[in-house]
């Protein structure tokens, strides 16, 4: 797993790693739908959405990435669990994520915020906290 729930006074947050930013982006979302809904196993592989993102910096490109798969888990009841970033760059996102509807999620995300955010270089590749109002 690239991602680990950690504690935080008011929310939830994730501390997520990757390698690179595709898996940085890819482990972000991951976590989030295990915030969502714990279990995805029981999450169908019938719907494709294609999510195409620009953004000015990679931070606000990350809580763009998770806001719109949050918006689709709520407005939907569509949660994802198979995330194809075809192209990234600091700026711009190229995805197909693939999952299906839900029948109630375990946790709704309202928003995901930009406190402390900063996307940093680790020895363990890229890493970041993301903290997530529910």
């Amino acid at each position: 797993m690239g991602f680990e729930e950690v504690d935080h006074t008011a929310d939830h947050a994730l501390n997520i790693v990757g390698k690179d930013l595709k898996e940085l982006f890819i482990s972000a979302a991951e976590g989030m739908t295990y915030l969502m809904i714990a279990h995805t196993a029981n999450i169908s592989e019938d719907i494709a959405r294609t999510v195409t993102l620009e953004a000015i910096d990679t931070e606000i490109l990350l809580v763009e990435w998770l806001s719109e798969l949050a918006y689709l888990a709520e407005d939907e009841m569509l949660v994802f669990k198979n995330f194809r970033i075809h192209q990234i760059s600091s700026n711009h996102l190229d995805a197909e994520v693939i999952g299906g509807t839900v029948a109630a999620l375990e946790k709704l995300i309202k928003a995901v915020t930009y406190h402390n955010l900063k996307i940093m270089k680790t020895q363990r590749g890229l890493e970041a906290t993301i903290v997530f109002d529910v």
